[in-house]
């Protein structure tokens, strides 16, 4: 049973929770605070699985609540309820950053309470049985983290990687594992170190963190565009797209339609619409689509990455990092075939490992690397790769 302790000053809102999580499998409320001061307490009292935790309140805010957690209980999943606002969305990433593990938004324009539990339900529970179900497999240990951290993963030409050299697939029923048995990765086909002409990276839960910490890496003189699909609602996107362009030498936007690729600038989809590219004579332009949701998505990965792949074929280089679910799994397969690379962020260092571990178990990543190590990878890979084509 996962646990979890809600923290939220108005009584409504902690009702609203708490009957969304009622009847939920495996999962028990356990206790609730007004404030992250009362929370404490109850924390070290009750020891949640989980804990949901509003952003302004009195006496100690969510943000706060979140440092003060962090100080004493590095691991316990803390998940944020936020208004689906510019000043929400601020907040938010704020308490991300303060070591907040994912958040929800908090229901607007419906029409009943029974209608408000449904929303916080179908967006909650998932996220309580990924990060709460993962923290479960090892007591004591970040949540779906082992001990150490796996080996990275490399393939060669002409050859199978050792199974042996395999992440864990994990418990049964984790959202977008890899099922145990997973068939090996394919030897990576064609001229290995061939040119880099875009980075497509994908990423879901825990990915605002693990994407602040790749772009830090990166230089703001790195030879090629970067376009982004972080599964985030509308306002979320601008406003991380410029918290990300102040706090990485990089410059973030939230892409729009038109928008010319230019290397050095890395474009976010924006929330609720699909990011594709398309060619104007040379130039590789950026196009916001409205069809329907994939993977339950919109912007959805698998839309971004198929897009890449029909404009840059083997010139392409995707990362999938952490994320629930399998969104980035059928355009990665699509950016194979094209003759792509794919970069897989590895289980130790995953929030959760859903949407990578879905790409590992599917036979389609040529490199699993620990979320520190990829930013330099990505350096060398665009380098070593222009340089080859250079020399050829």
């Amino acid at each position: 049973m996962i646990t979890v302790l809600v923290v939220d000053d108005s009584v409504v809102v902690r009702r609203l929770i708490v009957d969304a999580l009622g009847g939920a499998e495996n999962i028990e409320v356990v206790g609730t605070a007004s404030n992250g001061l009362l929370a404490q307490a109850k924390i070290d009292q009750l020891k949640p699985d989980v804990i949901t935790m509003d952003i302004e309140m009195p006496q100690m805010d969510g943000i706060e609540a979140v440092r003060e957690l962090r100080k004493r209980h590095k691991q316990i999943p803390v998940i944020m309820f936020s208004t689906l606002s510019a000043a929400g969305a601020s907040a938010t990433l704020e308490a991300l950053a303060a070591g907040a593990t994912d958040y929800v938004t908090k229901p607007s324009n419906v029409g009943s309470v029974n209608e408000s539990i449904a929303a916080v339900r179908s967006e909650l529970v998932p996220k309580i049985h990924a990060l709460g179900g993962r923290r479960r497999v090892a007591p004591g240990a970040p949540p779906g983290r082992p001990s150490a951290p796996a080996a990275p993963i490399r393939t060669r030409p002409g050859a199978a990687p050792p199974r042996a050299g395999l992440p864990p697939a994990g418990p049964p029923g984790r959202p977008g594992a890899p099922p145990s048995g997973a068939p090996p990765r394919p030897a990576k086909r064609g001229t290995p170190g061939g040119k880099v002409d875009i980075l497509a990276i994908g990423s879901s839960t825990g990915g605002p963190d693990a994407l602040t910490k790749v772009l830090t890496g990166l230089p703001s003189d790195i030879a090629v565009p970067i376009v982004i699909t972080q599964h985030m609602p509308p306002v979320f996107t601008k406003m991380f797209a410029e918290r990300l362009d102040r706090s990485t030498p990089l410059h973030v936007v939230e892409a729009g339609d038109g928008m010319e690729l230019q290397p050095g600038w890395a474009y976010i989809a924006p929330g609720d619409s699909h990011l594709v590219l398309h060619r104007r004579g040379t130039a590789t332009l950026t196009q916001l689509s409205s069809a329907p949701p994939e993977n339950s998505c919109r912007p959805a990965v698998d839309v971004m990455f198929r897009s890449v792949a029909a404009l840059y074929g083997a010139s392409a280089y995707a990362t999938v990092l952490t994320g629930m679910g399998h969104d980035g799994r059928g355009g990665a397969k699509v950016l194979r075939d094209a003759g792509a690379e794919i970069l897989a962020q590895d289980e130790a260092t995953s929030v959760v490992w859903g949407m990578p571990g879905a790409v590992v178990g599917a036979g389609l990543a040529d490199e699993v690397l620990p979320l520190e190590r990829i930013a330099a990878h990505l350096i060398n890979r665009v380098k070593t790769g222009r340089s080859a084509a250079v020399a050829r």
